[in-house]
């Protein structure tokens, strides 16, 4: 049995579920279960050992698996490299490992059993039958691997029966429940390394093991028990346009303990704790020299109603103010980053020390909190103190904006707030030098190190970004829309991106966007693991408005958190057809602000909070023309306007370090 250490929970229960069972000699199942200790994506700190598992596979690999219509192996499928999550490497080895106890121990097989397993009905009396098929003359097991869990997706489907099913070709799902000889476990041991999902290379070992799936399925995973992994092919799958329909992610409601209030000395942690809060669904207010006064009023009285649950690192919370909310209120806890940095007598019960000697920060903080064990590692951050508030400037030329429906998280202040207007911090004041890449008409864009020109897609594209559909010319560039059929899409489309991410600066291009109904000219900044964007778009069925979005999700780099379906998007009336001439639209991001500007000046701005945090993980540039899967969101496409195009005359990006 296969068990992660820190889920003792799933240990007690799969007991439970095999202690239904007796073995022939009328043990319960439990006295021959030995509990594996599965590896831990989470403290995972070193690559795994190449001749065990190469952490990558490819697109024909999978296709190899699981064949789609859509798609054939050839060059461009076997060249498509995808990198294995933490958890799939993890997965991987909990196995490869439990292979090599199989191999060393005195039993001549084994039942393999992830700890999220139920067995379904008739299974003693399945197994037995599927056991008997099995055996040669002698009594002995002939085969090397048999499922008892699995899901067929080969070409050639076999309807459920009693007798088990030889498999030679690859088409199987899941590894949570197998039988596995002790020659078996050495014919995969002898084979490795191991690369890709652990299933998916089990199928690519089928011509070299005698494997069974039984008639039907004997052992199902649990349905209450959703796995908290991430799989590397889904997001390659909806880039080369396989998946086709893309459902709202939104984050799961919670009630959580609070208001949580963190407190330190200088440099102890305290930037980590409000980003680890705020990726298990806190809205934190932190490293500011001062609360909002109306915030710090009802916080100090004990109201409802606050903007936010959890404050760290906050000027105004000194040890006076805390004894008064921690009166006002019952049920605020306290966490403290500096061992001696106790503000007056607190319960115990209501305090959690967090200080830099803590080895595994999440397991105090859940535990704390009363929350399960976050599945991303716990950050680590450099502290940036406690940031000045300034009073906030009006706009000299803003345009009338609109803001349209916002998702719903716990990133997104609720536009119920009319008069809240976000918090503008103090401009740091510290220069660098600037770093410039600039693209002008006449020149070609064949720079392999800074752009890239996208062959991929995503479920809400109905159209195949291709290069051939951006071209040079004279007076710049065309990013084409063209009615062409692929195998995945009625349409091509096109999109230009950095090849490097960049942590703030400012990103315009001067173009004149298409005006046909249906499709997207966007400008924007984007990322994935966590997700992060910032948009400019034009929408073909109204080029005299700009539509400007944030997306905002916590977290360092490869946290998978990645919510957001509408993001928080607002309407700007430009005064002008966007599509009549060629203007300048302009992102300019900085820690304290984002504005959004039209031929130089700022049209319209967005602060902290307002209603997001600002992204503060590096992002890609992309400048794109697209069909959008939503009629209701830009209209519907007349394909007699195909083909059309965005022209673009200029880019520039302008980045500076410190």
């Amino acid at each position: 049995m296969i068990n992660l250490d820190r889920r003792p929970d799933r240990w007690r229960r799969v007991r439970r579920e095999l202690d239904r069972f007796r073995c022939r000699h009328g043990d319960r199942l439990t006295v021959l279960t030995r509990r594996i200790s599965a590896v831990d994506a989470r403290y995972m700190t070193s690559a795994s050992d190449p001749a065990v598992l190469r952490p990558a596979y490819t697109l024909a690999d999978q296709l190899t698996v699981e064949p789609n219509p859509l798609l054939k192996i050839d060059d461009t499928a076997r060249a498509h490299e995808i990198a294995m999550t933490r958890e799939e490497i993890a997965v991987a080895l909990s196995h490869i490992e439990t292979w090599r106890r199989v191999v060393t121990g005195d039993d001549t097989t084994a039942l393999i059993l992830e700890d999220d397993v139920v067995m379904t009905s008739g299974f003693a009396r399945r197994l037995k039958a599927t056991w008997t098929a099995l055996q040669d003359p002698s009594g002995s097991p002939d085969f090397d691997l048999l499922y008892l869990a699995y899901k067929d997706v080969s070409t050639e489907t076999t309807r459920p029966g009693a007798d088990p099913v030889h498999r030679r070709e690859p088409g199987v799902w899941e590894a949570a429940a197998y039988v596995l000889t002790k020659a078996g476990a050495q014919k995969l041991l002898d084979r490795l390394p191991a690369f890709g999902p652990i299933d998916l290379w089990l199928n690519l070992q089928f011509t070299t093991l005698k494997t069974f799936t039984a008639g039907r399925r004997l052992i199902e995973q649990r349905i209450d028990e959703p796995s908290i992994n991430s799989y590397s092919v889904l997001p390659a799958l909806s880039r080369v346009g396989v998946i086709t329909k893309e459902k709202a992610l939104l984050p799961s409601s919670h009630r959580l303990r609070g208001p949580v209030i963190g407190l330190g000395a200088a440099h102890s942690g305290l930037t980590s704790l409000a980003r680890a809060l705020s990726m298990v669904g806190y809205t934190c207010l932190s490293d500011l020299d001062r609360m909002p006064a109306d915030e710090l009023g009802m916080l100090q009285r004990g109201e409802r109603g606050r903007l936010f649950n959890a404050y760290v690192n906050i000027g105004s919370l000194n040890d006076k103010s805390i004894r008064g909310i921690a009166a006002a209120n019952p049920h605020a806890l306290f966490v403290l980053t500096t061992l001696d940095h106790v503000p007056g007598k607190l319960p115990a019960s209501r305090v959690l020390h967090l200080d830099r000697t803590v080895a595994d920060k999440w397991n105090s903080l859940s535990e704390f909190l009363g929350i399960d064990y976050p599945p991303f590692l716990y950050p680590e951050a450099e502290d940036i103190g406690k940031r000045s508030i300034a009073s906030r400037l009006p706009l000299d030329k803003p345009l009338p904006a609109t803001d349209l429906k916002f998702d719903t998280s716990p990133w997104i202040l609720p536009r119920r707030l009319l008069n809240w207007q976000g918090i503008q911090i103090q401009s740091d004041q510290s220069s660098g030098s600037a770093t410039s890449i600039k693209w002008s008409a006449g020149k070609p864009l064949d720079d392999d190190e800074t752009w890239k020109l996208r062959d991929d897609t995503f479920p809400s594209n109905l159209a195949l970004f291709s290069p051939r559909n951006v071209t040079a010319h004279i007076d710049g560039l065309a990013l084409a829309m063209r009615r062409e059929s692929t195998p995945v899409r009625e349409f091509t489309a096109a999109a230009i991106a950095s090849r490097t991410n960049y942590l703030y600066g400012s990103f315009a291009a001067e173009f004149r966007p298409s005006s046909v109904p249906g499709l997207i000219t966007g400008l924007f900044l984007h990322r994935n693991g966590p997700r992060q964007e910032i948009d400019i778009e034009f929408l073909g069925n109204d080029t005299t408005k700009m539509l400007v979005n944030v997306f905002y999700n916590p977290g360092h780099d490869g946290t998978k958190l990645e919510y957001g379906y509408r993001g928080t998007p607002t309407e700007i009336a430009l005064g002008f057809d966007a599509a009549a001439d060629f203007h300048t639209y302009e992102i300019d991001w900085r820690p304290n602000r984002i504005a959004w500007k039209v031929d130089g000046e700022t049209v319209y701005e967005r602060t902290l909070w307002n209603p997001t945090p600002i992204p503060d993980q590096p992002l890609e540039f992309n400048l794109n023309l697209w069909h959008s899967r939503s009629t209701e969101f830009a209209g519907h496409l007349d394909t007699y306007s195909l083909p059309t195009r965005t022209e673009v005359r200029s880019i520039v990006i302008t980045t500076s370090s410190s």
